[in-house]
């Protein structure tokens, strides 16, 4: 296993065009590459950003014939970068949509996909019901991808807040776990950091979470703050509440085992019943 790797997180501001997007993601390549960098990793819709349902249904498609996909599968090879895609929206059997990650080696070669298992769906104080379930369709599957720096564990987002996916990872050795997200305004300022640390302690892993952050195209807001946490829970990257950037940041890769020899709650856990009492 590689002892060090080096990341670029890009924070991004994703358009309703897939191809606006891509060009993004091509520019924050090359800068990666001339950086060092072994694996870009983007945040969720980096694809696509649209809450209108139909003019994004006119660009959505199947995920085998996914544009945004494609695009990051070509600069992937051309720059010899892992590319981890954030997410993008492609059609499910359902009619509704699955938001689905994908992991891409150096050759462009299609290493795994993921759908988000969780949808958000909640009543945030002071706005609009959130429903992500109505266009949505969850996915059924964690998704574990070997790699040069040990396995990776794919999520998206909302399951940020069931920490059983994680440890699930952490249990077979995961010793980096994406969270691309693009939380709203409110539930980052409260939540997104406590949650991202919480992760990476309860974990011993590394936790990448590159986010969308700025106004959209859309007319959404969202929060930003794109981070990198060590197996210790310390906040090595914050991008701040700003538009499309990017950040390199080296992780040696043993931090992991030695935060999980100090701390062995992995292995520590115990079985329990539940006893309910009046």
């Amino acid at each position: 296993m590689k002892d060090t790797l080096r990341i670029a997180m890009a924070q991004m501001c994703s358009s309703t065009s897939h191809a606006e997007n891509i060009a993004t993601v091509a520019g924050f390549a090359e800068e990666a590459r001339s950086a060092g960098a072994e694996v870009l990793a983007l945040p969720e819709v980096a694809g696509l950003m649209n809450r209108d349902a139909k003019t994004a249904r006119e660009v959505i498609t199947l995920p085998e014939d996914d544009p945004f996909i494609e695009g990051c599968q070509k600069i992937a090879a051309d720059h010899r970068l892992w590319i981890h895609n954030g997410s993008t929206p492609v059609l499910a059997g359902d009619g509704r949509f699955l938001n689905q990650s994908a992991l891409i080696d150096p050759t462009g070669r299609l290493l795994g996909r993921y759908s988000k298992i969780h949808l958000f769906d909640a009543d945030i104080p002071g706005g609009k019901p959130i429903r992500e379930s109505s266009r949505f369709a969850p996915g059924d599957a964690a998704v574990l991808a070997e790699t040069p720096w040990g396995p990776w564990g794919l999520s998206i987002c909302y399951d940020l807040r069931f920490p059983q996916l994680y440890r699930d990872y952490a249990q077979a050795g995961a010793t980096l776990l994406f969270v691309p997200s693009a939380f709203t305004v409110p539930t980052g300022r409260a939540h997104w950091e406590v949650l991202l640390r919480a992760r990476a302690i309860e974990t011993g892993a590394y936790v990448v979470a590159a986010a969308q952050g700025g106004k959209h195209e859309d007319g959404r807001e969202t929060w930003g703050h794109s981070m990198i946490v060590n197996p210790w829970g310390e906040v090595l990257a914050d991008m701040g509440h700003n538009g499309p950037s990017l950040k390199i940041v080296d992780l040696p890769i043993g931090k992991v085992a030695e935060a999980r020899r100090n701390i062995p709650s992995l292995a520590n856990g115990r079985p329990y019943n539940m006893a309910r009492v009046r």
